[in-house]
C-alpha cells in the first residue's frame, strides 16, 4: 500500500481557449488606440478552429484545431498552412488567471483547502471531502455538479495516491489501463494502484524536456523503467532533479510533509450600487458614486491594502455589462476611482446604439492589491510629487482621460513609432519583448532631438539640382549637395553624409523599402531623412 495521501486533481481541458472565449463572450471592454470602448457580445456559434499563440508558437488550441493536425509548440506559420481557416489570437496569461479566480472561489465555498497549480488545474486532499460526502465518488460528483453549474461540464477530476498521479489521472482517458470511470468526468485510480497506473506513461511526464531527453538516450523511456532503478543510484547520478522524477515515477508523495499546500482563501472586497431609475449621464453617475468610491477605498485601507488595479463593471437597464480593468502607477484614491467611472461611462456607446436608457448598476472590485507599507514614500522617493499628482489629476478630471499625459518610449523602427502617449495616472506596462527588439534598421544612438509627428517632404539633390536616388545596390546614385526644405530658396548646402541603410518591414504586404540617411549641413544642423518610393522625407533634426 502506498504511503502517499489521496489527492483529487481538477482539470478544465483547454483552459486558455476556454478563458479566451469567456473573456470574449462576456463582453469585456477593451479600449483601442482611438479611445473608443468596444464590447463583443456576439452569441453566434464559433465554427472555425481556434488557436492561441505567443512568440509565434501555438500555446493552446481547441479540439477542431487538433483534428486538423495542430498541437502545442507548433510554429504559427506551420499551423496556418495545416489549417488555412484557423482563427488565431494572442495568448494572454493574465486572462487565464483572472477567469480562473472566480472558479477557485466557488470551489473553496464547497471544499476548503485548494491549491492552485496553474490556471485550469488545481488539487486538494481527498480525505476530507470523501468523509463528508461518504466516499470519493460522491465527493467528485458534488464538485463536477458545481462545475457544470458554472458552465464547465467538460471538467475532469483525477483521484490517486499522490498529487502527481492524480494529475496524470486527470489527463487520462476513461479506458486507459488502471483507470476506473464510475462517473462521467471522473478518473479514479484505486488506492495502492498508482505505481501500476504510472508504469506505462512516457518519462517526460515526470520531468522537463532536457532531462527526459537524457533519460531516453539511456534507454529509460517509461516511468516504470525509471521507477525500477534504485533511488540511491538515481540520486548519485542525477542529483535532486533525478530524485524528484524518481519519486513521481514510483507514485510516492512528497519527501517531507504533505503535498497539498492550500492557498489562503481570497477575501472578496466587492461593492455594488444599483440605480432606480437608471442614471443617464456620466456626470450624474460620478456624483452618485462618490460615497461608494470612498467606502470601497476605505474598506481596502482597513485591511491594510491598496488597490493598484481596479475592475469597474457598468450594467445598463437592458442587462448589457461593460467591464474594464484600470491600472494605476501608485494606488487608487476615491477621486481616482470616481474619475475612472466617469471616463468609462463617457466611452460607452450612445443611448441609441446601446438600446438602454442609462446605467442601472455599478460594481467595483480590486483586480490587484498590494500592502500599504509597500506604497509609503521612502526617504529618497522617486515617484511624482503628491502636489503635482493632485493638480494634474484635477486638470485631467476637467479635460478628460487623454487631456493630460506623458510620453513613453516603445519599440519601433521609425522615430514616430517609438513614442506612445500615456494618460496621466495610468499604470506603466512592463516592457514587452516586442518593445525590446531587436529592430533591424533602427536609428543608432544618439536619437534626434526633434522628431516630426508626420515626416516632412524635403529634397536631397546633387550639384546639378537632380534628386539623389537609391540604386540596386542600396547606394546613393549621386553625392548629396543640398537639402531643400521647401523651394530652391530654402536649400542648405550639405557638408557630409552617412551611408544609406535600408529599413524593410512587412514585405509580405508589398510595402516599399525605406532608406535612411543622416546629413550634416553647412550651417551646423544635422538631419535624419529617408527615401521612399522616389521621394525624400525628413524624420527628425539633431540638436
Amino acid at each position: 500500500m502506498s504511503s502517499a495521501e489521496r489527492v483529487m486533481a481538477l482539470r478544465v481541458p483547454d483552459w486558455p481557449i476556454r478563458a479566451h472565449l469567456i473573456e470574449r463572450k462576456a463582453g469585456v471592454l477593451e479600449q483601442n488606440e482611438s479611445g473608443r470602448i468596444e464590447c463583443d457580445d456576439s452569441t453566434e456559434p464559433r465554427t472555425a478552429p481556434l488557436a492561441l499563440v505567443a512568440n509565434r508558437l501555438v500555446v493552446a488550441c481547441d479540439e477542431a484545431a487538433r483534428m486538423a493536425g495542430l498541437h502545442v509548440g507548433l510554429r504559427q506559420r506551420e499551423a496556418q498552412s495545416r489549417c488555412p481557416d484557423l482563427e488565431i489570437h494572442p495568448h494572454d496569461p493574465e486572462v487565464d488567471e483572472r477567469r480562473f479566480a472566480p472558479i477557485l472561489v466557488a470551489l473553496e465555498r464547497l471544499i476548503p483547502g485548494i491549491e492552485p497549480l496553474r490556471p485550469g488545474l488545481c488539487a486538494m486532499r481527498a480525505r476530507g471531502p470523501a468523509r463528508y460526502y461518504g466516499d470519493e465518488r460522491r465527493a467528485a460528483g458534488a464538485i463536477l455538479d458545481l462545475l457544470s453549474d458554472l458552465g464547465l461540464p467538460e471538467s475532469l477530476i483525477g483521484i490517486a495516491d499522490g498529487r502527481f498521479a492524480a494529475e496524470q489521472a486527470a489527463l487520462a482517458g476513461p479506458g486507459d489501463p488502471g483507470i476506473a470511470a464510475p462517473l462521467p468526468g471522473l478518473r479514479l485510480v484505486q488506492p495502492g494502484d498508482s505505481p501500476a497506473f504510472l508504469e506505462p506513461l512516457p518519462v517526460d511526464r515526470a520531468t522537463d524536456g532536457d532531462f527526459a531527453e537524457v533519460l531516453r538516450g539511456l534507454g529509460i523511456r517509461t516511468l516504470g523503467a525509471l521507477a525500477a532503478l534504485p533511488e540511491e543510484a538515481v540520486g548519485q547520478r542525477f542529483g535532486a532533479a533525478g530524485l524528484s522524477a524518481h519519486r513521481r515515477a514510483t507514485g510516492r508523495g512528497a519527501a517531507h510533509g504533505t503535498e497539498i499546500r492550500p492557498r489562503d482563501p481570497a477575501r472578496e472586497h466587492v461593492m455594488e450600487l444599483p440605480f432606480e431609475p437608471p442614471v443617464e449621464t456620466s456626470e450624474q453617475l460620478a456624483f452618485a458614486c462618490m460615497a461608494l468610491a470612498e467606502r470601497f477605498i476605505g474598506g481596502l485601507t482597513e485591511i491594510g491594502l491598496v488597490g493598484t488595479a481596479l475592475r469597474i463593471e457598468l450594467t445598463d437597464d437592458t442587462g448589457a455589462r461593460y467591464e474594464r480593468v484600470w491600472l494605476h502607477p501608485d494606488r487608487f484614491t476615491a477621486a481616482d476611482t470616481v474619475n475612472r467611472i466617469r471616463w468609462q461611462a463617457d466611452a460607452l456607446p450612445r443611448v441609441a446604439e446601446r438600446g438602454g436608457s442609462g446605467i442601472a448598476r455599478v460594481r467595483l472590485s480590486p483586480a490587484h492589491t498590494d500592502r500599504i507599507a509597500a506604497h509609503e514614500p521612502g526617504l529618497w522617493n522617486t515617484g511624482a510629487d503628491e502636489r503635482v499628482h493632485h493638480h494634474l489629476s484635477r486638470a485631467q478630471s476637467r479635460l478628460g482621460r487623454t487631456g493630460v499625459g506623458t510620453m513613453e518610449l516603445t519599440g519601433g523602427r521609425l522615430l514616430a513609432d517609438r513614442q506612445r502617449f500615456v494618460p496621466w495616472g495610468t499604470g506603466r506596462r512592463a516592457q514587452r519583448t516586442r518593445d525590446a527588439g531587436p529592430w533591424p534598421g533602427a536609428v543608432p544612438g544618439p536619437a534626434p532631438g526633434v522628431v516630426f509627428p508626420d515626416p516632412m517632404p524635403v529634397g536631397v539633390v546633387d550639384a546639378e539640382g537632380r534628386t539623389v536616388g537609391i540604386d540596386d545596390e542600396d547606394l546613393l546614385t549621386a553625392k548629396p549637395a543640398q537639402l531643400r526644405m521647401g523651394g530652391a530658396a530654402d536649400a542648405v548646402p550639405v557638408r557630409d553624409w552617412s551611408l544609406p541603410w535600408p529599413v524593410r518591414e512587412r514585405g509580405w504586404t508589398g510595402a516599399p523599402a525605406r532608406f535612411r540617411l543622416q546629413l550634416q549641413l553647412e550651417d551646423g544642423d544635422a538631419w535624419l531623412v529617408f527615401h521612399e518610393s522616389g521621394s525624400w522625407f525628413a524624420e527628425g533634426r539633431y540638436d
